[in-house]
């Protein structure tokens, strides 16, 4: 199946016509053991990268850098867990055999939600450093700010307007409360995942029925209740950083920019994973196809929804709005701005498109690592423009602590994804009581 040519009509009719009836279920379904070894590079990837890390402390801005590169890192593992745990809410709520392929690693991804909020803690105790509403918490600060040209009368107005959200106790009140409500969604789904395929009735259609009814009532409330805190926790740790600046669809954005990072991890995930049993048995070319369609879809709306806003703004032309564009263009951020575009969402667009790459696993790891790494270009470009600093700190020789988005971020998600694995490794790989499990066992046939 992993040949150059396992993407080919013919090959895959040929592997249909060799089997008669469905393939045997494979002897085990615990996780394979090369998990262990891809945890043991990960750790030793984030001792390098922290050790470099340390260095830029004592470069010019560096403790700086330092900080604003731990928000990027702290972000995509929120996005990479918090992710996970919505889109195994959706695959819960529609159901399908792509999710049954994909529910082990999200649930693994949703687990990694207490080491994230772990993670927090340097933000809150550093915030005053990278948030205007933290190192100004009242009036009277505000007031000294601004007599002191520290801040812009606009900039003073909107941080005595918003006090009652972004003010360092209530934003820190808020984080307990989104991390204590999805912890809470992790422990039931997770539970109850283990129940199901204990149960002593699994495999039979009464089981099936009962368990999907659980999971459904409690996953199609939970990804309301996920868009609601996921946009009060995209306000207050990256959209606050420009005080003055406003987004309608802020969290909308950022819900379907996780979906987009989490289908590209779970695809490589389970792709690296079919080298081996039990799903060399169960990968099977149409559920990796159906895959990269879900991939396409994520790309796509990531593509609407960021393109149709900053169409909207710009048109509108309104002076508390276009700021926010013109610090991402100007100043030599252009050349990011053109790098995000490219790398976000013209080269996964384009590639998504051919039906032979989607069926091909090979160029598939590469694409969902290139997507991985694109996301956190953009996540890099939605967090240092905001700061008065940022279009100096783009040229590398008079300011190299910039480096530190580079180390600082792998070092967060390598300990990240060492736990993710970590995870991934507790529990077997597959869903047992399901009633997709069977059919992912049929021999495929051409289409």
């Amino acid at each position: 199946m992993s040949s150059g040519h396992e993407h080919t009509g013919h090959e895959h009719h040929g592997e249909a016509g060799g089997h008669h009836g469905p393939r045997p279920i494979p002897a085990s379904f615990a996780t394979p053991e090369i998990v262990t070894a891809w945890r043991t590079r990960l750790l030793i990837v984030a001792v390098v990268a922290t050790l470099v890390s340390v260095l830029f402390a004592f470069t010019h801005e560096g403790r700086n850098h330092l900080l604003r590169a731990y928000l990027m890192g702290f972000m995509t593992c929120f996005g990479f867990a918090g992710g996970g745990l919505v889109v195994l809410m959706l695959q819960h709520v529609t159901g399908g055999k792509w999710g049954l392929l994909l529910r082990r690693p999200l649930e693994a991804m949703s687990r990694t939600m207490w080491l994230v909020a772990l993670m927090f803690v340097p933000i809150a105790i550093f915030m005053k450093h990278l948030y205007q509403w933290a190192a100004y918490p009242n009036p009277a600060a505000v007031a000294t700010a601004l007599q002191n040209h520290w801040v812009t009368l606009e900039q003073a107005m909107t941080i005595n307007d918003k006090h009652a959200m972004l003010n360092p106790v209530s934003v820190i009140v808020q984080t307990i409360i989104i991390f204590g409500v999805l912890l809470t969604l992790v422990y039931f789904i997770n539970k109850w995942s283990l129940q199901c395929d204990a149960d002593p009735m699994r495999g039979t259609q009464a089981s099936f029925d009962r368990w999907r009814t659980k999971f459904e009532n409690l996953c199609g409330i939970g990804i309301f209740i996920y868009v609601v805190l996921l946009t009060v926790g995209s306000i207050d740790w990256i959209k606050s950083l420009d005080v003055t600046w406003y987004s309608s669809i802020y969290g909308l954005q950022f819900l379907v920019g996780q979906g987009y990072a989490v289908l590209a991890l779970g695809v490589l995930t389970v792709i690296l994973l079919s080298k081996f049993e039990p799903l060399k048995t169960l990968l099977r070319m149409t559920e990796q196809h159906d895959l990269g369609k879900l991939m396409l879809a994520f790309v796509m709306l990531n593509i609407y929804l960021c393109f149709a806003e900053f169409l909207i703004i710009w048109s509108g032309n309104i002076p508390d709005e276009i700021p926010w564009y013109l610090h991402r263009i100007y100043g030599g951020w252009w050349t990011i701005c053109s790098l995000d575009f490219i790398a976000h969402w013209l080269i996964p667009f384009c590639l998504l498109l051919s039906r032979d790459l989607k069926r091909n696993k090979r160029k598939m790891v590469w694409l969902a690592c290139w997507m991985i790494f694109a996301r956190c270009i953009d996540m890099f470009w939605l967090i240092e423009p905001n700061f008065a600093d940022a279009a100096g700190n783009l040229h590398i020789h008079n300011n190299i602590g910039i480096l530190a988005y580079i180390t600082v971020p792998v070092a967060v998600l390598a300990v990240w994804g060492a736990y993710y694995l970590t995870e991934l490794k507790a529990r077997p790989i597959m869903n047992l009581n399901d009633p997709h499990l069977e059919e992912m066992l049929e021999p495929e046939h051409a289409h």
